[in-house]
């Protein structure tokens, strides 16, 4: 909820798992107790462009044990003397304040327990069984392109078989076509053709060449 021009955090939710809270640019000017009862376990807070003014106004804060980050950029409390002191004492779980701890050492640029610690784990594992899944996938197009070929070897020996049905089917027709063509040649025709498929001549034939 940041810069929508809040007031008060008074009808903020129940969110008991809630870990960092940014309220940053908005009007709210106290009424700070909500957040202990809402918000129990906040651990960061950034008020930073409010209308807090004075430390009492921060005093609530003290009864969220967890919190150990606050942000107050841009507050007029900020302009206070010895105003980090005074924060640290009254708020002593705290660990930084406005981005640096009591000794002026900056914090880090991400938290893991406000980031979400672990997820780098999570993404790994993951990632590890997109590979295997990858692995299985590319095993099952293997297979099947195994299967297309030999299915592929099945179709052309069946095809070569057919066709030597088929030449074979051929032939015996034309062999059957061939006796019946003999068939429907007078008797002595067929025998002068029998003759002559086997070399030898017909008898008549002799007798008309002594007599010539």
């Amino acid at each position: 909820m940041i810069n929508v021009n809040l007031l008060s955090v008074s009808n903020l939710p129940k969110l008991n798992k809630l870990r960092k809270l940014e309220l940053s640019d908005n009007r709210i000017s106290g009424g700070l107790e909500v957040l202990a009862e809402r918000t129990p376990n906040l651990t960061h807070l950034n008020l930073s462009g409010n209308k807090i003014k004075d430390i009492n106004t921060l005093e609530p804060l003290k009864k969220l044990p967890n919190l150990h980050s606050l942000d107050l950029f841009n507050c007029e409390v900020t302009m206070l003397i010895n105003y980090r002191e005074s924060m640290f004492a009254l708020l002593p779980q705290l660990t930084y304040l406005d981005g640096f701890d009591a000794d002026d050492q900056e914090a880090p640029d991400s938290d893991p327990e406000a980031d979400g610690d672990g997820l780098d784990d999570e993404y790994d594992e993951n990632g590890e069984e997109g590979e295997e899944d990858d692995d299985d996938e590319e095993d099952e197009l293997d297979e099947e392109v195994i299967d297309d070929e030999e299915e592929d070897e099945d179709d052309l020996e069946g095809e070569e078989e057919e066709d030597g049905v088929d030449d074979e089917e051929e032939e015996d027709e034309e062999d059957e076509e061939d006796d019946e063509g003999d068939e429907d040649l007078p008797q002595g025709e067929k025998r002068k053709r029998e003759l002559e498929d086997e070399g030898e001549e017909d008898p008549e034939d002799e007798e008309d060449e002594d007599d010539d």
